[in-house]
């Protein structure tokens, strides 16, 4: 059954951040809008009079009293079906004109600098609109009229999310950068917490092999005996949890011996003081306690504030088409369906047609990017990327910097190297820093506008 939040819709907040590699690769800065909702039939607050009337002028264009209510409106039924507290009425709608204004004011420098959305990067995001409430392009139409909102308002709206994205990536996602000082004293504030178990969160997995109470010297030397079995094997690769079912005395034998991802001060010090110099993965023992002898495997070891140190990887290709004066986006839309289809059918491949045709630094590996770790890529490359199986070729997909065709590889789970780990936190930095370069970027932009301010919103 199709699940459908009604009246809600949900709209994927459209993205597209800088290239780092090959026109792709995302130096990690955040979306610069969250999730939207496009608004339902114009409903005013209780207590709102009917007539309409203009509560601010932007450089010569109108917000009006209706456009403020309908997202006051909108946002009142999205927290209420989230289930979080309303704010008060008056205080929502003096904070939605303000943003109201701010989007205006941005929306027309779009426009000065040129900036232009075309048809087919709007249907995309239509269809990205639609995809998310599991429903097709005519599904969602049908849903919106019936709530009485026209359908071609979404697009305008998507149109004017897409015109604010271009106009954030241009001024703004240049100006956020992260030194590699920035980077290292971010790591060495990190290192300094992680002595203090309590900022640890620990996840390791043992095997007991139980001492009875009163064992005799003999029973201890099989006992560990047994231990050490245990520990060879699980050194020589075997499956921990397969070893912990089949040698463990412990009740939490039945799940692998898996203790849980908790910080550190909810382990025995016992335990903590065996694993401390281990890497995720390593095994140590045979460790003796009061129980008997343990054989401890460290699955993971994380800093609230540091990246993790395993992620799942994605290899996949793609053919990227630059739209030019001889070559539109739609053209190039078209020419990667008949690729799609020519591929699927057999008659060609996927590597030998982006040698030929891509436009990108990996046409000579025939597309291939290499292993990525999530954040690599611009969002929604990387969206629609999660989205494919193993050798499933997607739908081409517009961004910034052209027309994609992906074909995803494979998958691996993969432990970060030293210098990966560094790149994330430089990309979790960057995150950090963009709001308040926005911020600061925003109040610049409304300042040289002329607002004028007329009625409050009611």
């Amino acid at each position: 059954m199709t699940s459908f939040r009604s009246p809600v819709l949900i709209l994927v907040a459209m993205t597209c951040l800088p290239a780092w590699s090959q026109g792709l690769r995302s130096p990690g800065a955040p979306a610069t809008s969250s999730a939207l909702v496009p608004p339902a039939a114009t409903v005013l607050v209780p207590g709102i009079r009917a007539a309409d009337f203009i509560v601010a002028v932007v450089n010569a264009e109108p917000i009006t009293n209706l456009q403020v209510s309908a997202e006051v409106e909108r946002i009142r039924r999205q927290l209420t079906a989230q289930r979080q507290p309303l704010p008060d009425a008056r205080e929502l709608a003096r904070r939605v004109l303000d943003q109201l204004i701010s989007e205006r004011v941005q929306l027309q420098l779009a426009r000065e600098q040129g900036i232009k959305i075309d048809e087919p990067s709007i249907d995309q995001a239509e269809q990205s609109v639609a995809s998310q409430n599991q429903m097709t392009v005519e599904q969602l139409r049908r849903q919106l009229e019936r709530e009485g909102t026209d359908p071609r308002r979404l697009r305008e709206q998507l149109r004017d999310q897409l015109l604010l994205t271009r106009l954030r990536e241009r001024e703004v996602d240049p100006r956020v950068r992260i030194s590699d000082i920035e980077v290292e004293q971010y790591l060495t504030e990190q290192q300094e917490r992680s002595n203090d178990p309590a900022s640890q969160q620990i996840n390791m997995a043992h095997l007991l092999v139980a001492v009875p109470e009163g064992a005799g010297e003999q029973q201890l030397v099989e006992l560990e005996a047994r231990a050490q079995r245990a520990l060879q094997r699980a050194r020589a690769g075997e499956d921990f949890a397969a070893l912990a079912r089949e040698f463990s005395d412990a009740a939490d034998r039945t799940n692998g011996g898996q203790l849980g991802l908790r910080t550190g001060d909810r382990y025995p010090p016992l335990f903590l003081e065996a694993t401390r110099m281990l890497a995720p993965g390593d095994v140590t023992g045979p460790v003796r306690s009061g129980a008997g002898f343990h054989i401890i495997k460290l699955l993971e070891r994380r800093l609230p504030g540091l990246p993790p140190t395993t992620v799942t990887q994605s290899r996949a290709r793609h053919i990227l088409l630059v739209p030019s004066t001889q070559l539109g986006e739609a053209q190039a839309r078209d020419k990667l369906n008949d690729f799609r289809r020519r591929i699927v059918a057999g008659e060609t491949d996927f590597a030998t047609l982006a040698r030929q045709n891509s436009q990108d630094g990996s046409a000579a590996q025939g597309g291939d990017l290499g292993w990525a770790s999530p954040g690599m890529f611009v969002p929604e490359f990387e969206r629609v990327m999660d989205q494919l199986a193993p050798s499933q070729i997607s739908q081409p997909l517009i961004s910034r910097f052209g027309v994609h065709l992906i074909q995803l590889l494979e998958r691996r789970n993969a432990t970060l190297s030293a210098r990966e780990q560094r790149e994330m936190v430089r990309n979790m930095l960057r995150e950090k820093k963009y709001g308040e370069v926005y911020d600061n970027w925003a109040r610049d932009v409304r300042a040289r506008a002329y607002v004028e301010l007329r009625e409050a919103p009611q």
